[in-house]
């Protein structure tokens, strides 16, 4: 019941927060979508493209895969009187890797960190790999990385970039079996998340290595059965980071049966990363996990030049209190939160019984469709694509985090106990006078549900706060 509720809440929110009405109730896919059309009202000052948000077929929540299922993260932007994709880029607000980079202090900066004159004055750094987690194949992800890369001037991914396939050729991993034995069925909704992820973990860490890693199918099973795979290619590389923009509604039992997929095997300097969600306030699933960074989302400001402005809480932005995930007493590594991921407990106060629950997310990045990112993808599109939805922030804050070169992860110090390493790193700042003011950009503005809006310091829409540099990463 308590999942139902869930539900009904984000789906009316979602269509509050866009002021649109559904579409396309028969069968759906990336050419059948719900759409959703964009905000009317803002500040004066910020221009925002006018068009209309396609929530694909594979981003649709649906209660009853909680546990058993997940979802995508990404949600699609196609412009007033344009098409849905294009063989060339038509569009002059979509931000690209120089854009991003330099409002993320990244790059080289450069005047208005305008999209159209970016240029090439992209990030650069990486070190290891970043591994992304998605599931069923996608057919073309090696020419269309290669593609992208070229077009906006990053180095090509080459020999970097590896696809796996996580089949039943990886034998069972701790109690997991995959439910195929070769090459997983191809899905256009997967492939463009895979697209984005990608793209865009290689264009914030371009020297890293950029691991796809395909599960068999949607299903729990198959997706942390991949997790696994994705850890021992990361180990193997020297560590990294390993992104996943996909989730479900949380369920009574995630901390006992997931939790420690994302801690306990091959944990040594790899960090674990999720997608809050998209459809506004609530918490989802990995993102709840104490184990992972949790990523929400922003909405870019630019004016009607395409300068850059601010940024300010994306309405759509998964965030809140996670309803299952609470500090065990007495503690318990294998269920939940304690004293060994104890990163929010001096924000939150009180004493560790009375803590209401993990909180999310925990950063922020760029997610609103109408601020998107371009993406090319040749299967089931016609290529140049403006994604946005928090299946962005994850995989870009990885990028950064990559980049940064901390080499931080979930460390083993002895004694039965694992260290959420990254995650303290970036709550150590947070109540620091230098530290965190140069480090983040404090995002003040917007809500991403009635009374939950974004403020000073920590906030369940944005976390601490959106990246700027690469220091405290």
């Amino acid at each position: 019941m308590a999942k139902t509720k869930l539900f009904a809440f984000a789906v009316l929110f979602f269509a509050f927060a866009y002021c649109g009405l559904a579409v396309a109730q028969d069968e759906m896919s990336p050419q059948q979508p719900t759409a959703v059309a964009t905000p009317a009202q803002l500040p004066p000052g910020i221009f925002r493209p006018q068009g209309t948000v396609i929530v694909p077929d594979t981003s649709v929540v649906r209660p009853e895969d909680a546990g058993l299922r997940a979802h995508t993260n990404h949600l699609v932007f196609v412009p007033q009187g344009h098409p849905m994709s294009s063989p060339s880029p038509l569009y002059t607000f979509a931000e690209t890797p120089a854009s991003l980079a330099c409002v993320y202090k990244l790059g080289v900066s450069y005047p208005g960190c305008n999209p159209l004159t970016g240029g090439t004055r992209h990030a650069a750094g990486g070190w290891g790999a970043i591994a992304l987690v998605d599931a069923f194949d996608y057919p073309t992800a090696a020419s269309d990385l290669t593609y992208f890369s070229s077009y906006f001037g990053l180095p090509l991914p080459g020999a970097k970039f590896t696809k796996v396939y996580a089949n039943s050729s990886f034998g069972t991993l701790n109690g997991l079996t995959a439910s195929c034995s070769g090459v997983p069925p191809a899905n256009v909704g997967w492939a463009l998340e895979a697209a984005l992820d990608i793209q865009w973990a290689h264009a914030l860490a371009p020297s890293a290595k950029i691991i796809l890693v395909e599960a068999c199918s949607n299903s729990y099973n198959d997706l942390l059965y991949a997790e696994q795979v994705a850890g021992m290619k990361v180990a193997a590389a020297g560590g990294g980071q390993i992104s996943n923009s996909w989730g479900s509604n949380e369920w009574a039992t995630e901390a006992a049966d997931a939790d420690n997929f994302f801690y306990r095997y091959y944990y040594d300097k790899i960090v674990y990363l999720a997608s809050s969600g998209d459809y506004g306030w609530g918490a989802q699933y990995p993102s709840s996990s104490p184990w992972v960074v949790s990523v929400g989302g922003t909405t870019i400001n630019r004016d009607s030049a395409g300068n850059f402005l601010s940024e300010s809480c994306w309405s759509g932005s998964g965030g809140g209190i996670s309803a299952y995930e609470k500090w065990q007493n007495p503690p318990s590594i294998i269920n939940g939160l304690g004293p060994w991921s104890n990163y929010q407990y001096h924000l939150f106060g009180g004493a560790p019984y009375a803590y209401p629950g993990r909180y999310t997310p925990d950063i922020s990045f760029n997610a609103d469709p109408a601020s998107g990112a371009y993406v090319y993808d040749t299967y089931g599109y016609s290529g140049w694509v403006v994604v946005g939805g928090t299946s962005l922030s994850s995989p870009a804050v990885a990028g950064i985090i990559n980049s940064a070169n901390n080499r931080l992860g979930q460390t083993h110090p002895g004694g039965g106990y694992y260290h959420t390493g990254q995650l303290d790193l970036l709550y150590s700042q947070l109540f620091s006078n230098t530290a965190y003011k140069a480090n983040f950009y404090d995002v003040t503005t917007g809500a991403n549900g009635v009374g939950h809006n974004a403020g000073v310091g920590y906030d369940q829409c944005t976390g601490i706060g959106s990246p700027r540099g690469k220091l405290g990463k």
